[in-house]
């Protein structure tokens, strides 16, 4: 999964805010270096980010995802609204992506009719502008587990098929760098929930600890992880760095 984001405030200095050009471009570069499908995203979710409103959020996305999909881009949209969602079905997008796991009733009942459509529940510790203030867990694995097993309960509940969703732990989001590890090292144990796992920890901070290098400095470091989180299992992993991850999957595949 490649990460394209239409938004000004990217962690990863790759928003492409108002340039849709050069989005799309970067889009089918990532698609032409192996990308199964592309997740776009018009409202920030690093930490600190304040909210936006619908309809900028909108504003944003849809001219992007309109020329995606008229191209045949296979397309993850990361939002958390329910009227973003609805809008994005609409152009037949394939896969939502919520950081939030369908918190929102509303987003459930978008969801439930579309039948073809792949849903991610991420787990999430408080809110973007607030989670990483001082995250607390007893045991993080553990919590998380419980936390998606929930979330799929009330998905299914809400008429999603179960065989529609992929579950996230949510690398980040609310997590000091040692949940972050803990949580990583359990990736196994998540993947024995039975549904596929998506990972992304692409140039996030935890690579940057691990380092001691700035974002754009972290592709090799989120690549390792990428290779990591497939050997524990992940099903998908969601990356900035494309090609140099495609690369190094085909040789884990080929050797591994």
């Amino acid at each position: 999964m490649g990460i394209v984001n239409v938004t000004p405030d990217s962690f990863s200095g790759d928003g492409l805010h108002q340039r849709v050009d050069a989005a799309f471009d970067q889009a089918m570069r990532m698609m032409a270096s192996g990308a199964d499908l592309l997740d776009v995203g018009a409202e920030s979710t690093r930490p600190g980010a304040q909210p936006v409103g619908a309809q900028e959020e909108l504003d944003r996305l849809l001219p992007l995802l309109e020329r995606l999909v008229v191209a045949g881009v296979p397309v993850s949209v990361d939002t958390v609204k329910a009227q973003v969602m609805a809008e994005s079905l609409r152009l037949g997008v394939g896969m939502i992506n919520d950081v939030t796991a369908l918190a929102d009733p509303a987003a459930a009942a978008v969801l439930a009719p579309q039948t073809d459509v792949a849903v991610c529940l991420m787990h999430m510790q408080g809110e973007p502008r607030s989670m990483q203030a001082a995250p607390q867990y007893g045991d993080v694995a553990a919590e998380v587990a419980d936390f998606l097993q929930r979330a799929e309960t009330a998905a299914v509940r809400a008429g999603i098929d179960r065989t529609r969703l992929l579950l996230d732990p949510g690398f980040g989001f609310g997590k000091s760098f040692a949940h972050n590890q803990q949580l990583f090292r359990a990736l196994p144990d998540l993947v024995k929930l039975g549904l596929p796992v998506l990972v992304g920890v692409s140039r996030k901070t935890m690579i940057g600890h691990i380092l001691d290098k700035p974002v754009g400095e972290r592709a090799v470091g989120s690549v390792a992880a990428a290779l990591l989180a497939a050997q524990y299992g992940a099903a998908m992993v969601r990356v900035h760095d494309v090609s140099e991850t495609v690369d190094a999957l085909k040789v884990l595949q080929a050797l591994g």
